[in-house]
């Protein structure tokens, strides 16, 4: 088994909102403007990564409901609906549906391997009635077994 990474937590409080190579080469009026744009654009990546989290919470349970049902962990005509409807979202939002596809099959592509890894987690558990957890800070795994009791991994 491999060594997990071991990535300093960082938190939300360590990020610097004013970072900036051009701080002190243009004119203060312009760097006070371009830092409140900039502010708005982190508003913005906070919504959507929080949107991402909620989202992906609610694939994982589609992903649990596959497993136990023996469902494929694709749906090629849902995910082919679901880009024609995000390209029509994208040009009624004057983004380009181009750009929206392509990010939206990245968060397909990730649906689809976690997906997997749900129904290869639910085939071992049912061959082996271990649960294997891992913990929220994903540096370890636990096996829990039927009874509720963990056994290290």
């Amino acid at each position: 088994m491999t060594e997990p990474s071991h990535t300093p937590h960082l938190s939300v409080d360590d990020f610097d909102p004013a970072a900036s190579s051009l701080s002190g080469a243009v004119d203060p009026a312009i760097m006070a403007e371009l830092l409140s744009i900039r502010s708005s654009i982190d508003n913005f990546d906070a919504t959507l990564v929080y949107l991402l989290a909620e989202r992906f919470k609610a694939t994982q349970r589609v992903g649990i409901l596959k497993a136990t049902h023996q469902l494929p962990a694709a749906d090629p005509n849902r995910e082919k609906a679901q880009i024609q409807r995000l390209r029509a979202l994208a040009e009624s939002a004057n983004l380009d549906p181009a750009f929206a596809e392509k990010f939206l099959n990245f968060i397909i592509s990730e649906v689809i391997h976690h997906h997997q890894a749900i129904s290869e987690s639910h085939s071992a558990v049912a061959a082996t009635g271990v649960v294997p957890v891992v913990s929220r800070d994903g540096q370890g795994f636990v096996a829990q077994t039927d009874d509720g009791g963990t056994q290290p991994q």
